[in-house]
């Protein structure tokens, strides 16, 4: 793993931030922009057609908020997609340290029952040797 200085991370935060809050800033803007335009129709007098044809300003504002919300979403999606993968790797290296785990236990528990026969085979031993041993002093 890298090791970030604070400095350095407190002045990234600062300036995701500031770019999401410009970005933010500028997302409302345009709604805004595009709701005045969207509504005007509304507010002059009803004219002889029913269906009021679309300025060119209001297109132009359409494509605005759709460009500006398309460049937020991105730069979200684009994060999250990252994130996954980060999130995917992690997992991956989880699994393989804990199948390395699972072995390195699997073979402390073949070397504990080796030493347990071998405990008791030296055990054995030993006592067999005793009885020997004190079969020889009682005759």
């Amino acid at each position: 793993m890298n090791a970030i200085r604070p400095e350095k991370v407190e002045a990234t935060e600062t300036e995701t931030v500031d770019n999401n809050l410009a970005a933010v800033t500028e997302v409302e803007a345009g709604i805004r922009d595009f709701v005045r335009n969207d509504i005007a129709y509304l507010r002059r007098p009803a004219s002889t057609t029913d269906a009021p044809p679309l300025d060119s300003s209001a297109e132009a504002t359409v494509t605005n908020v759709n460009s500006l919300i398309q460049r937020v979403a991105g730069t979200s999606l684009a994060e999250i997609e990252n994130l996954i993968s980060e999130l995917e790797s992690l997992r991956d290296l989880l699994h393989a340290e804990g199948q390395r785990v699972q072995r390195e236990i699997s073979g402390y528990a073949q070397l504990s029952q080796a030493a347990m026969k071998s405990t008791r085979m030296i055990a054995d031993n030993v006592a067999q040797w005793k009885r020997a041993a004190d079969g020889l002093r009682n005759s």
